[in-house]
């Protein structure tokens, strides 16, 4: 069941996965009916919702997560959470049921290829909404996750006055079909994606381009890759340029840095071009070092 939530207010409650993270490290990449082997093989936190979670209160955010896990959740990642000042309140573990995980194959070179179990997360229809934790986070990240919860926990925040940002992520490809992510969309303001994913959004709303989609949503905010990070408002196009990493350490979970330092920025009270280059730099840096910031770090 999820502990009791914090009565303190809050700046961001995101929903979604918590996964384990598997990861098998290879020199290349397998081709169609070839084999290669594993180089080293590592288990870690991950799963976009506790990514983005981390990586927002690491620069000082207070932040929620809605998650649901199985009883073989590992203690010591639960103890991770709670170091990084993540509000546990709508954590839930489901009984009888696996925790998400997922198979990531990473040839070191940015080539990857993923595997997901959804295990509790894979029918959350009926799951309890933590609604007591609404009234205290002002905006609400919705991303991966079964599509009836997030309508569900849309329809909640809404009607409790809170602001919605949409994130469905690569799970756009194969779990929303239009009818839901016009619901989403069209009862949110921030829409997040990579170009892929504002591109099938923009496809799935029967748009033209993913400038079409601030008629759903007033603010899209995309990222570019090396590229950088490109807004879209009703008012004109925001553009911040990418960054190249010294080094490249991890690729998994540069995104959700991206949001983290996104948000930080922003929730904090800086303009656009600002928050953009904030969610740029959070990405290079976790390229660079795989690590999350400790909270309060810059």
């Amino acid at each position: 069941m999820a502990t009791d939530a914090r009565r303190a207010p809050g700046d961001l409650l995101v929903v979604g996965h918590t996964v384990l993270d598997r990861y098998w490290d290879v020199r290349k990449l397998p081709t169609p009916d070839r084999t290669v082997p594993v180089e080293s093989v590592r288990l870690v936190l991950g799963g976009t919702a506790a990514n983005i979670a981390r990586a927002a209160a690491g620069r000082g955010l207070r932040v929620g997560l809605v998650s649901r896990v199985g009883p073989d959740f590992p203690v010591e990642f639960r103890r991770e959470l709670t170091e990084s000042r993540v509000d546990l309140g709508g954590f839930e573990t489901v009984p009888d049921e696996r925790s998400p995980t997922c198979l990531i194959v990473e040839d070191g070179r940015g080539g990857q290829m993923t595997l997901i179990d959804q295990g509790a997360m894979a029918d959350a229809a009926r799951a309890v909404l933590p609604l007591g934790l609404l009234h205290r986070y002002p905006w609400v990240h919705l991303t991966t996750g079964d599509p009836a919860f997030q309508l569900r926990m849309l329809a909640a925040a809404r009607e409790e006055g809170s602001r919605v940002a949409a994130d469905p992520a690569q799970e756009i490809h194969y779990r929303w079909a239009a009818p839901a992510l016009r619901r989403l969309l069209r009862g949110s303001e921030l829409f997040l994606g990579n170009e892929a994913e504002a591109a099938a959004a923009a496809r799935m709303m029967g748009m033209s381009g993913v400038a079409r989609l601030t008629r759903a949503v007033p603010l899209v905010v995309v990222t570019r890759g090396k590229k950088g990070a490109r807004a879209y408002s009703r008012t004109g196009v925001v553009d911040a340029p990418g960054r190249p990493p010294r080094r490249l350490l991890q690729v998994t979970g540069a995104g959700d840095s991206f949001r983290g330092g996104f948000y930080a920025a922003w929730l904090h009270g800086a303009a656009l071009p600002g928050a953009l280059r904030a969610g740029v730099t959070a990405a290079t840096e976790w390229i660079e070092s795989a690590k999350f910031p400790k909270r309060g770090t810059p």
